[in-house]
This record gives C-alpha cells, structure tokens and sequence, in this order.
C-alpha cells in the first residue's frame, strides 16, 4: 500500500512538473518544439506517455508530436545518462583515431554501438558528426567541458574524475 501512494505520488510530482511547462507556453501548438525542450531538459528524453501527455494537453494527435520528436536530432526517445559525452566522428577526428577513444569509453562503461546508455542512467555516449574544434581533434565535449586532442586514456580519466565526484556527492 506504502508503495503504491508513493508511486502515487512520484508520478503527480512527474506532471506537475509537465502541467507548469505547458502552463508557460500557454497550452499553445504553436510552442510544441519549446514545450518538448523543455519537457526533455527536466527528464532527459521524451517517453511515450510523455509525447502522448503533451499531446492531449495542447489539442493535437499524438503522431503529431511523435513526427516533431523524430524529425529533430536534438529530441531523443531514449533515457539518457546525467553526463553526456559526445565524441566527434568528423573527418578531422576520425583521421586521428576518434573510433580508438570511443572503443576505450565503450568498455570502460560496458557500452556498445546497440547500447549507448549506462544502466545506472550517469553516462550516454553519443558520436556526432562534427563539434567545430578540427584544431584540437580529436575532440570530445562532456556536458559542457570540451576535451581536445583526447587520447582513450584521457578519456577514460575524465570517467573516471566523474563517477569520483558522483560518489562524493551522495
């Protein structure tokens, strides 16, 4: 019974959170890619619930805003991880041997091309195509921080400092 008020509860707190989004753009259609913005900062991807949520709230059918959320590249349908580490896979990068950085984080995280998220939801890796820095390739951006002429033990390092200052923070 304890569990079922608490997930009860959890899911009220989960579209309150949602409603006070909407609420701010006025329930318009017209602010449907803000509104998903929005929507995927707080919770780090769109789930189906969520899409359909949003949907129903703003007045237009669920395809609708399932064909914005596919269209753009910046809306993921997945969970992702608190730390985003992206790696540059551009020209400039791949010629200095971006593939052997991401196979190290590929390991050192128990990750894959088919599994690109941690099951404890701190890491995502992503390749992209280009980052803008072909001077410091390779080049990795984690969350913000952007790491230059990266080498995979670096990378790993950079890891490793990351899941320290989880730890300490709990």
């Amino acid at each position: 019974m304890q569990e079922t008020m608490e997930t009860t509860q959890a899911m009220i707190d989960h579209l309150a959170a949602v409603n006070k989004i909407l609420e701010k753009n006025n329930y318009s259609e017209a602010r449907l890619i803000p509104i998903l913005q929005e929507v995927q900062a707080v919770y780090k991807y769109l789930s189906k619930d969520m899409i359909s949520y949003v949907a129903t709230s703003i007045g237009v059918p669920p395809s609708r805003v399932y064909g914005v959320a596919t269209f753009y590249a910046h809306f993921s349908l997945q969970p992702k991880g608190r730390h985003i580490i992206k790696l540059c896979d551009g020209t400039a990068c791949h010629v200095k041997k971006s593939h052997g950085i991401l196979n190290a984080l590929y390991e050192k995280l128990n990750l894959s091309a088919d599994k690109r998220t941690t099951d404890d939801l701190l890491f995502t890796i992503e390749t992209v195509s280009c980052l803008g820095a072909c001077g410091l390739a390779p080049v990795m951006v984690v969350d913000e921080d952007v790491y230059g002429q990266v080498t995979p033990e670096q990378a790993c390092e950079v890891v490793d400092k990351l899941i320290a200052g989880e730890k300490a923070a709990k």
